[in-house]
């Protein structure tokens, strides 16, 4: 069906006059997958420490964390994204805290602050946050069941051929667990890349993505399915591309393998 539609007008005939509008929002096509980047390489960063910690508790554990971690997908989406709203507005915890220790008050005097408070949401680090909140388990589930996985033989044939710490895991541990890698980073990239709740809810609208385009189209104001569709099939074509080249590493890692003592 979006096929069809990019591809007719309101009348029904072929056309594509559709794409020709697409030039004007590559700001917002540029904006939505920078910062479904950054808040992908953060899910990474805190992601994988925590799976491999996970990894090498005892099994009791192990359940405990994966209990933790899974606690805050058991909470409706939207009421996740909204708590945020409430902890980073203006007058929200965060800023409350801020005042209670004076440090609004400090950079008033000091520095000629204007304000009354820090200006936290509807800000493009807002949007990240939140991305990082509701997708980070997405990216520590994948990695940890690789690495629950991992032969310990192979961790022990390098340490006993007199391999220090760091260097069995940058080549042994982490080359095979690059499946889980490349699987939490598709996982969390690709909503990150097309959402467009967390953008309205914590970014109030100023900061477009993707998806707000695509919703605008749809539900908005602006209401016009057959650009909507062309939007979307050309998001889904690039999200396509960006899951071939991470594939492609996925491939390479495979056949590289992981012990290069």
């Amino acid at each position: 069906m979006v096929v069809v539609y990019a591809f007719h007008n309101a009348d029904g005939g072929f056309t594509l006059h559709n794409f020709s509008y697409l030039p004007g929002y590559l700001p917002i096509f540029g904006r939505s997958f920078w910062l479904a980047f950054l808040s992908t390489v953060v899910c990474l960063v805190l992601g994988y420490p925590m799976a491999y910690l996970m990894s090498r508790l005892s099994a009791s554990k192990q359940s405990l964390c994966m209990m933790l971690i899974m606690l805050p997908m058991w909470i409706n989406f939207l009421l996740r994204t909204y708590a945020w709203m409430s902890i980073l507005e203006n007058n929200g915890f965060i800023n409350q805290f801020f005042r209670s220790i004076g440090l609004i008050s400090f950079l008033q005097s000091h520095f000629g602050y204007s304000l009354d408070y820090i200006p936290l949401i509807n800000t493009q680090g807002a949007i990240v946050l939140g991305m990082v909140y509701n997708f980070l388990p997405f990216m520590v589930l994948p990695i940890y069941t690789v690495l629950i996985k991992l032969d310990r033989k192979l961790i022990e044939a390098a340490q006993d051929l007199g391999a220090p710490t760091h260097l069995v895991f940058r080549r042994v541990i982490f080359p095979l667990s690059i499946p889980g890698v490349i699987s939490g980073i598709t996982m969390v990239f690709v909503p990150s890349v097309s959402t467009f709740v967390i953008s309205q809810m914590l970014g109030s609208g100023k900061n477009l993505l993707v998806g707000d385009l695509i919703d605008l189209q749809f539900m908005g104001g602006a209401y016009n399915p057959h650009l909507g569709s062309a939007i979307a099939l050309v998001m889904i074509i690039l999200i396509f591309i960006c899951m071939w080249i991470m594939n492609k590493f996925d491939d390479g890692s495979s056949e590289e393998g992981g012990l290069l003592l």
